[in-house]
């Protein structure tokens, strides 16, 4: 059986429960690719497949779907920020 993660939500909602290793994987890359500046959802998505293709991953699955929800838990945990950039909804990492 595989290990399983519950996950957070910003505005306190239900979250779901994804498998350990899928959580880790896109929390080091989500990480990694907002690490170097603020980007749109569109732009974190093209980052993280990007990512997946140079890495040589075959993720299982929807990217998007998951990719989503471990934003939703980075979010939760303060992890990441929505900010307002000229009218464009951006994600960026928060500093310490």
């Amino acid at each position: 059986m595989e290990d399983k993660i519950q996950l957070s939500h910003p505005a306190g909602k239900h979250a779901i429960k994804i498998d350990k290793l899928r959580y880790q994987l896109l929390n080091d890359v989500m990480v990694k690719c907002l690490s170097r500046n603020a980007l749109t959802h569109k732009e974190l998505y093209q980052a993280v497949t990007d990512e997946f293709i140079k890495r040589n991953i075959n993720f299982e699955g929807s990217v998007e779907w998951y990719m989503e929800s471990v934003k939703l838990d980075l979010e939760a945990k303060n992890i990441i920020r929505r900010i307002k950039e000229k009218s464009k909804l951006k994600f960026e990492l928060i500093k310490e």
